[in-house]
């Protein structure tokens, strides 16, 4: 991009300047309207596993209730507890609004259409996630209430709890891929596995990483806080949790990062078990498809089976939250950790005499 904005006659500097900015655009817009389209999607399949309609009036199948409902969000009036801490209570959703963007830099659609193709992309997506969960504990603390306090300190502890087997897991993927690099990462997944006239994409299909694709994919519904380990919003208990004092766009900017942050859960899930933007099947036909459509369609599956766990896994005690995740999934991702890198180490080195 830069060197077209070069062929119109800019500098250099200036080329990449715009053509960087213009990436950011050609990113964060199209994720703006697919929050708006998820929300929407979401409620449909509530709908449809409770045997209701959904949203079905606001626009042609009621595809404009997501707008309709930012638009009366917006025009509501911004009310702040007399005790709370203005600065960072309204801080708060701003950073869990913009580290569930930020991280879309190094997410690769394509060959090469990416924003940013570092070689430390999957560290930079483990640094720059697990930063959202300060605007939780931010508007815990900030709102001066007790419930939004209980919601930060839950939300803290689920957060570290999930995200070290989710470590666990990325360890046994570098180490079959052998880089940190997104790109290289999804590229590895060429036939890995499969028929030899008809190999299958993904590492997924791998009996050694198929087990980390299942708990990555648990984990990601713990690290977004979506059902059955919503306990930062658990309305029985704690009101609606961190969101409790919230309203008018401050309260939209939670409901925009949630979902910016589960359709990046998709994606990651797409991208390091089940082969990102590459066809299951590495099969010539296949690849006229153009790859990012291979990745928005394995991205909406992942999506329709968050869908699927709300509608109908009911909520977990917090002792089961912490129990799943430090007695389970931690030493099943340490032990898996084992035999990846001992496998590796017997298939690439050998075994000397």
């Amino acid at each position: 991009m830069t060197s077209f904005f070069e062929w119109l006659g800019l500098p250099f500097e200036a080329a990449w300047t715009v053509a960087t900015l213009a990436g950011i655009l050609l990113i964060a817009l199209p994720v703006m309207l697919a929050v708006a389209m998820i929300i929407y999607a979401d409620r449909k399949i509530w709908a449809a596993m409770a045997l209701r309609r959904g949203p079905n009036v606001v626009g042609p199948f009621g595809l404009l209730q997501s707008f309709a409902d930012g638009l009366k969000v917006f025009l509501q009036e911004t009310i702040i507890p007399t005790g709370a801490n203005k600065g960072l209570f309204l801080l708060a959703p701003i950073i869990t609004f913009t580290v569930a963007l930020i991280v879309w830099a190094v997410v690769p659609f394509d060959v090469e259409v990416v924003l940013a193709d570092i070689n430390v992309g999957l560290l930079y997506v483990l640094a720059a996630s697990s930063l959202g969960v300060y605007g939780i504990i931010l508007a815990g603390w900030a709102s001066n209430s007790k419930y939004p306090f209980y919601s930060a300190i839950r939300a803290a502890a689920q957060m570290v709890s999930y995200e070290v087997a989710i470590g666990f897991v990325l360890v046994s993927v570098v180490l079959w891929a052998g880089s940190f690099n997104l790109t290289s990462i999804v590229e590895a997944q060429r036939s890995v596995w499969g028929l030899s006239f008809l190999p299958i994409n993904g590492f997924g299909f791998n009996p050694l990483l198929f087990p980390m694709a299942v708990v990555f994919f648990i984990s990601a519904l713990a690290e977004t806080a979506r059902a059955p380990f919503d306990l930062t919003e658990a309305e029985s208990e704690l009101v609606a949790g961190y969101q409790t004092e919230y309203s008018s766009m401050a309260f939209a900017l939670y409901w925009l990062g949630e979902y910016a942050n589960v359709i990046l859960m998709c994606a990651l899930n797409a991208l390091l078990f089940w082969g990102g933007y590459l066809p299951p099947f590495d099969w010539a036909p296949l690849y006229v498809v153009p790859g990012i459509l291979w990745l928005f369609l394995k991205m909406g599956f992942f999506f329709f089976l968050f869908s699927w766990v709300k509608a109908t896994v009911p909520r977990y005690r917090y002792d089961q939250l912490m129990r799943l995740g430090w007695k389970i999934f931690l030493p099943l991702s340490l032990v898996f950790v084992f035999l990846v890198s001992g496998f590796l180490m017997l298939a690439r080195v050998g075994v000397s005499a």
